[in-house]
């Protein structure tokens, strides 16, 4: 399955409490159960006002429909095509 990575614009994300994180991230495993197989959440990224996020998914238009169903931004959606690191070099 294709793996994805989104870029979500949530301003202040960096300064949520644990509480808040984890309501979030329950109503997104919510949102996911109910679109099935087919997508599925690996890990997330915080960072000064963005969340990256990396899925697999069978395609663009269910991330899009996770977004929109659990009131998510997704600003910006890449599909990954290699993973490189310092074994790469190797």
């Amino acid at each position: 399955m294709p793996r994805y990575v989104i870029e979500r614009e949530i301003p202040g994300i960096q300064l949520m409490a644990p509480d808040e994180l984890k309501a979030a991230s329950q109503k997104s495993c919510n949102v996911l159960r109910e679109l099935g197989s087919d997508i599925q959440w690996i890990e997330s990224f915080v960072t000064e006002d963005k969340l990256y996020c990396v899925y697999f998914s069978k395609n663009e238009e269910l991330i899009r429909d996770h977004a929109c169903r659990g009131n998510f931004p997704a600003n910006r959606i890449s599909k990954l095509h290699t993973v490189i690191g310092p074994y790469t070099a190797e």
